[in-house]
């Protein structure tokens, strides 16, 4: 081996993974020499920031020039900050994104990434030594550690995917609506779980405001050096089921015919690339697949006065909604008939268990978006990529005429459509098992 060219490839290697050239369809947040294109907040609700005077924000922002730069500078192209100051704050402000990024931490240090100015995906020393672990340290970096109780879906990371001290660690970070996925050394540790809302924080769960629509990126720092460099972000098109970028789905109906379902099939016709059930006719189709833990994506159509619901473990016979672990409600709630349903009964609900919120469908004839996550007896219903329904089933002491519901139990089963007579429409259905 000629040792002088061996060590001249690698000294070339290593200038090309500080920041190099973007990924294709991504534009570079850090220019490797200053802080252009920066400024500095804390954690705080944009919402004030964003509502002040030209004149006062400029004042706010000349501030934070000030603080940033006596905490955060560039060395070799690398991101720096000691551990104290504002947080680094995009001065731009982003909708849904894909964003990639590399740090390193050293012992003690506790940090994280804010997205749209929300806190957190957390970034901590995860050794005992660190001290956080009474925190949750020990179960690694990039959770949502902001979102809640540790059992709110994303809290908590998938999997400890953290790199030893020393070593950089790498971020693919995705955004759309209020839905987060991350991925961590190629690892995934969050997997499109809902960001919550910390902005109001005392209000519940299911009942919080939407996220803003669009935020700045915050990288924040405190209690230990912290490095960072090839930040890229790319900005994206908003939609809960849009196929491009997915991870992990599988599609579940071809769009031709209903090979792979099972049920009254002669019920049900496949037209223009949808499922939807005859007129006057009913019953529940399902996948001949059976799934634990999952996320489906779909989209519907309603027609006027249309009822239909989403079939959830279905165990291949009775009623979805009483011999599954559950039904959940596909409805038009305009229509005068259904003026006075039990509210676990309108579109999104857990039939008779649990009710939705109201007000996200789409006009009549327009496709609605919806996804569904099942998590053991939680399910999170996203229609139109806004929180419906986000609740653990088996701690709902509720049922239609108090009757104790025979099927919440069940573990696994198949996914269904539950026709009940109405050309409800269904397409573009992806399921993605959970582990």
């Amino acid at each position: 081996m000629n040792t002088p060219c061996f060590f001249l490839i690698v000294w070339l290697v290593a200038q090309l993974t500080v920041n190099a050239e973007p990924p294709a369809g991504f534009v570079s947040l850090f220019n490797g020499e200053n802080l252009d294109g920066w400024w500095g907040a804390k954690t705080e609700d944009p919402d004030v920031w964003m509502n002040l005077s030209t004149h006062d924000f400029q004042k706010k922002w000349e501030a934070s020039q000030i603080d940033i730069h006596q905490h955060w500078s560039v060395e070799k192209g690398e991101l720096v900050n000691d551990g104290q100051g504002l947080f680094l704050t995009t001065e731009k402000n982003y909708a849904d994104f894909e964003l990639l990024l590399e740090y390193k931490t050293v012992a003690g240090a506790d940090s994280g990434i804010y997205l749209r100015g929300i806190p957190q995906i957390q970034i901590w020393d995860t050794t005992k030594e660190g001290g956080k672990w009474k925190l949750g340290a020990e179960k690694g970096s990039g959770g949502l550690w902001n979102n809640g109780p540790a059992e709110t879906p994303g809290r908590d990371p998938l999997v400890k995917a953290d790199n030893p001290f020393g070593e950089w660690n790498k971020f693919h970070i995705t955004m759309r609506g209020n839905k987060v996925t991350v991925i961590l050394n190629d690892k995934l540790v969050v997997d499109e779980a809902p960001l919550i809302n910390y902005w109001d924080r005392k209000t519940p769960i299911d009942q919080r405001k939407p996220l803003r629509e669009k935020g700045p990126i915050q990288l924040q720092t405190h209690g230990g050096e912290i490095r960072w460099r090839n930040i890229y972000i790319k900005e994206i098109e908003a939609s809960c089921c849009d196929a491009g970028d997915e991870v992990g789905y599988v599609s579940v109906f071809n769009g031709k015919n209903l090979d792979g379902w099972m049920g009254p099939l002669s019920n049900y016709e496949v037209k223009d690339g949808a499922i939807s059930c005859l007129k006057g006719k009913g019953g529940t189709i399902y996948t001949k697949r059976k799934f634990k833990d999952f996320s489906v994506k779909l989209e519907f159509k309603l027609p006027a006065g249309g009822n239909n619901g989403l079939a959830i473990r279905y165990p291949g016979n009775g009623n979805a909604a009483y011999h599954g672990m559950c039904e959940l409600q596909v409805l038009d709630n305009t229509h005068p008939r259904y003026a006075k349903l039990d509210p676990r009964q309108y579109h999104g609900s857990a039939y008779g268990i649990a009710a939705a919120k109201k007000g996200f469908l789409k006009k009549l004839g327009e496709w609605n978006q919806q996804e569904v996550i099942v998590r053991a007896s939680h399910v999170t219903v996203f229609l139109n990529d806004e929180i419906i329904l986000d609740t653990d089933l088996a701690k709902v002491n509720s049922f239609m005429a108090n009757k104790e519901h025979p099927g919440l139990s069940i573990q696994e089963g198949h996914f269904g459509f539950a026709g009940h007579n109405d050309p409800v429409a269904f397409r573009n259905i992806r399921i993605k098992e959970l582990y």
